[in-house]
């Protein structure tokens, strides 16, 4: 059951044009694990994508109505050199961090962040029961902006372009464009599009992608069929499709098997080292132990005490 609040659509302003469908190259599952203080949740995209999805180090969902599977939150914990988007699907989360920003994330909102030098942030539960659902993406950002100032901002749901299709679907753009609407975020360098598309059952739905972009489709509702003709793909409800990045496709077709809910991302590559450590990412392990030893000695700024009850 969708339980987001409802969403104000506009009309697709262009049809989006695929002359030949990306494929799918690979069918991954996710790994159940937990985070932060013991919530349970399914990471989808683990460390040995990072090269083939690059600039995407991370993607995270989470779906239960049980409390107990979330009511941790993720306490203070910092990070550096890359952005977080959290999208939420249902549910409220308190956002703090050390940069003195605060949100609270609920039905159909998100927050993207952007790391850089360095933040400490915590994102808690604001529900002791109901349902909680989303995802947490992991961007990189380029070797030039990974020591950046930090930056926020938050996304209510009605921030969100969402593009109402002929066919009855749905496409809400937190990057990028689609059908000629510009999403909520624009990001430089690797130029991301995040879309979190609904689908009827029977129905199409066809993104230009840039031929360099890497791309992926993660399903989260119903089962839906990538490709065309002999290249069609399955990709059932917890799958994710990585697609193909064939010279002479120009973008991705989606068919729906039943109602269908899928996120589709994609984003140029960097095309640079990559060097992780827990929520660390850098370009070199000596930028690794700087990092770690600019944390210990307390050289990322602490968050300052809440204001309001």
């Amino acid at each position: 059951m969708d339980t987001r609040n409802p969403i104000a659509t506009v009309p697709a302003t262009a049809q989006e044009s695929v002359q030949r469908s990306r494929a799918v190259d690979r069918v991954v599952r996710g790994i159940a694990t937990s985070d932060g203080a013991g919530v349970k949740l399914t990471r989808v995209l683990t460390q040995n994508l990072q090269r083939r999805l690059d600039p995407f180090l991370m993607l995270d969902a989470f779906g239960t109505d049980s409390k107990d599977d979330y009511i941790g939150g993720f306490p203070d914990h910092p990070h550096r050199g890359f952005e977080t988007i959290t999208y939420m699907l249902a549910g409220r989360m308190r956002h703090r961090d050390s940069a003195g920003n605060e949100g609270l994330l609920q039905n159909g909102g998100a927050q993207w962040m952007v790391a850089g030098a360095g933040v400490v942030h915590s994102e808690m539960p604001e529900q002791e029961d109901g349902r909680m659902e989303g995802f947490q993406l992991w961007l990189n950002l380029p070797a030039s902006d990974k020591m950046t100032a930090p930056w926020y901002r938050d996304m209510p749901a009605d921030a969100i372009p969402t593009v109402a299709l002929d066919n009855g679907g749905t496409v809400r753009v937190l990057a990028g464009a689609s059908h000629g609407v510009a999403g909520a975020v624009t990001r430089p360098v690797t130029e991301p599009i995040y879309l979190d598309v609904h689908l009827p059952a029977g129905q199409q739905f066809r993104q230009a992608l840039p031929a360099g972009h890497n791309a992926f489709v993660y399903v989260y509702r119903g089962e839906v069929s990538i490709g065309e003709g002999s290249d069609k793909a399955v990709i059932e409800s917890q799958r994710m499709g990585v697609l193909d990045n064939a010279a002479n496709a120009d973008g991705v077709v989606v068919s729906a098997g039943s109602d269908a809910h899928f996120l589709l991302i994609a984003g140029q590559p960097l095309g640079e080292p990559i060097a992780q450590y827990g929520p660390f990412v850098m370009n070199t392990q000596e930028q690794i132990y700087q990092t770690l030893a600019d944390f210990r000695d307390g050289r990322f700024a602490t968050i300052p005490a809440a204001t309001g009850a």
